[in-house]
């Protein structure tokens, strides 16, 4: 009989904070119930196995990233939506790390196609809109915000800045100006 209260949605907002807590890698179906104080078995009615609940997780995700995303950029163009989807990403990072590299999980190509990694494609395909770029330059440049934006948050999560004095605070903006330099003069093919 399964647990009054226990679902899936519930198991993957318990996952998600997990996460967080403790990274994602540790999060487990065994984890989770020794949090809810049930036995592994318990859980196995609302997901299949770790790698279901990882991908729930990752699902959960990406639809709050995209919801963050879309409130900062609403209204905005040119520099200020780019300026306004990185932060919202790199806030979301550092606030919600263990979701943050679930976000990063990859998907099968259906659960892809029917999740929010939809809607961050069109989120930054429609800041490109603004840059006037045309295929392929569109696609490439999507692909160099994408790892711009998670090289920074990832290395900076890593301590990988705390060598130098100049602060993180102080880079992150020019790296927003010198992408905005570059969209605007994106090079010739």
């Amino acid at each position: 009989m399964a647990r009054v209260g226990l679902n899936a949605e519930r198991l993957a907002r318990a996952g998600a904070e997990l996460a967080d807590q403790v990274g994602f890698d540790k999060v487990t179906v065994s984890a989770l119930a020794r949090q809810f104080g049930v036995k592994d078995a318990s859980l196995y009615s609302h997901v299949k196995n770790s790698q279901d609940l990882k991908t729930r997780i990752a699902l959960l995700a990406l639809e709050e990233l995209a919801d963050r995303v879309g409130a900062a950029i609403a209204g905005r163009a040119g520099r200020d939506a780019l300026t306004a989807f990185a932060d919202a990403y790199r806030d979301y990072a550092r606030e919600h790390p263990g979701r943050y590299a679930a976000a990063q999980l990859q998907l099968d190509p259906e659960t892809a196609r029917a999740s929010a990694a939809v809607r961050h494609s069109r989120m930054t395909r429609a800041i490109l809109r603004g840059y006037h770029l045309a295929e392929p330059d569109e696609t490439d440049a999507v692909r160099l915000l994408g790892s711009t934006f998670h090289g920074y948050v990832t290395l900076e999560r890593a301590g990988s800045f705390q060598h130098t004095p100049r602060g993180t605070e102080a880079t992150w903006p020019r790296i927003l100006d010198a992408l905005d330099a570059l969209l605007r003069n994106w090079p010739k093919a």
